[in-house]
């Protein structure tokens, strides 16, 4: 609504929808979205040495001839940006003053100092314009007359705000009710989504798992509740995660969204259930995170690394070749008419790569070894212990009533473990504490695996005192 009191807002409004449309539909060719980026990688340039403090002393050397000669080899010998940076130079890194935004937003501050997120109307039509297309077909997959649960933070947090305004882009009612918020809490979020027929909820995974737990304990059934989809974001969320959820719930568990405080979108599901590309909003580069040179694609067109963005649209903050600290895989788009651009599969922070048996393994590669043996599991913990010169692992895991999961489950989990990783396992079970909730404020790490074999780490701390602080509320 705000667009009609501004003529240029509007005019890029709609052009930004046609745009997105049309890629959409498969309307643009190959070389007409490269040349979009390049353009646009040097407009993006061009406004950020103008106007960012930051930029202006780490690209300041970019003049008009360097900007006119730039092609995708030149711009990959730029410098990075770093969270450290944005940690570090704080405002100095957004290219308009707060004021010219219309919302502040900022990161938690769990694994480091808050950084600030504004954002003006650019960056909000840009990114749930993109969102909006691509969830529109989610959304008709699964009936009509949608009410949808925004069960996420709103103070100074985008998720209450994009989600509300991507479900009224499309024509869906919706309410915005945080369970962890003392006003709301898990009881009465239940109580909304039985009285007022909620369809479709935007969470992380563990809210879905928390609100299951909460349902059990109130004697219901969580699949007799009516939600016919779960619309995942902020936490790792792997096939076997997605599956689980979805059968304690009787409903459709996607992987929504690809995203940061900092960054804004990076990945959207489609309506085939994958992840992908926005690559008209996105630059996106896959780097060695050691070297930090590009990394190859493999035989089978995949390529697999530290994924680099790079800001397409020119609002409050954009970044230019930040490292995001995340891996992800992005496979190439298949045929068929699905979605034109490459499928992105996140597998954890580069921080939480877990060695065991000296092996590097990802947090995306154990949750899916572990999850897609834990069926019918509320919620699941792992314990890291180094016994005789081996690791050795323990899945805790919750369950209705501590039933023991199956024994083809459990022997096929152990096997799997001990083939992967060379660690034997065990299966305990018993209610888990508050910390498994702290994954997307902390990290996947933090919540979910408890590693004996060291003291635990700052961000293991924090979220042990944030499951301590919503235990006491």
């Amino acid at each position: 609504m705000f667009t009609v009191f501004d003529d240029r807002l509007d005019a890029f409004a709609r052009r930004t929808l046609s745009d997105h449309r049309r890629f959409d539909a498969g309307g643009w060719q190959p070389e007409e979205l490269a040349a979009h980026q390049l353009g646009a990688l040097r407009e993006t340039l061009r406004y950020v040495v103008k106007r960012s403090p930051f930029y202006a002393e780490l690209l300041g050397s970019l003049d008009e001839s360097a900007l006119a000669e730039l092609d995708f080899d030149s711009f990959a010998e730029l410098p990075f940006t770093t969270k450290d940076d944005l940690r570090g130079r704080l405002l100095d890194v957004l290219s308009k003053p707060v004021h010219e935004g219309w919302v502040f937003y900022e990161t938690t501050g769990t694994t480091g100092r808050a950084t600030p997120c504004p954002r003006d109307n650019i960056d909000s039509l840009v990114n749930n314009m993109a969102l909006s297309v691509c969830y529109d077909h989610v959304f008709r997959t699964h009936g009509e007359n949608h009410v949808i649960g925004v069960m996420g933070p709103n103070e100074l947090h985008s998720t209450g705000d994009t989600f509300g305004d991507v479900c009224r882009n499309l024509g869906h009612a919706h309410a915005k009710m945080w369970p962890h918020s003392p006003v709301v809490g898990f009881e009465r979020a239940l109580e909304v989504v039985r009285e007022i027929g909620i369809t479709g909820v935007f969470c992380t995974p563990n809210v879905a798992m928390s609100m299951a737990k909460e349902a059990v304990h109130a004697g219901l059934e969580p699949k007799d509740l009516g939600i016919r989809f779960f619309m995942f974001t902020g936490e790792l969320a792997t096939p076997g995660l997605l599956r689980n959820i979805g059968e304690v719930w009787g409903a459709t568990a996607y992987n929504c969204l690809y995203a940061s405080q900092e960054a804004s979108i990076l990945g959207a599901v489609h309506g085939d259930g994958r992840l992908r590309t926005v690559p008209l909003n996105v630059h996106y580069e896959l780097i060695d995170p050691a070297t930090g040179r590009p990394v190859p694609r493999q035989a089978n067109g995949d390529r697999q690394g530290e994924l680099v963005v790079t800001h397409l649209y020119q609002g409050s903050k954009p970044l230019v070749r930040y490292r995001t600290g995340d891996l992800v895989r992005l496979s190439p788009a298949v045929g068929g008419g699905d979605y034109p651009s490459e499928v992105l599969l996140p597998l954890g922070r580069v921080r939480d790569v877990i060695d065991l048996n000296g092996r590097q393994v990802t947090a995306y590669e154990l949750e899916s070894v572990i999850l897609s043996r834990l069926g019918g599991a509320l919620d699941y913990q792992l314990v890291i212990d180094r016994i005789e010169d081996t690791d050795v692992l323990t899945v805790e895991a919750e369950t209705r009533g501590n039933a023991p999961l199956s024994a083809r489950n459990v022997e096929e989990l152990k096997r799997a473990a001990l083939d992967s990783w060379g660690c034997p396992l065990e299966i305990t079970y018993g209610q888990l504490g508050g910390v498994t909730t702290t994954g997307a404020m902390v990290s996947w790490k933090a919540a979910r695996v408890h590693d004996r074999r060291t003291a635990p780490d700052a961000e293991r701390q924090t979220a042990l005192a944030m499951a301590g602080r919503r235990r006491g509320r």
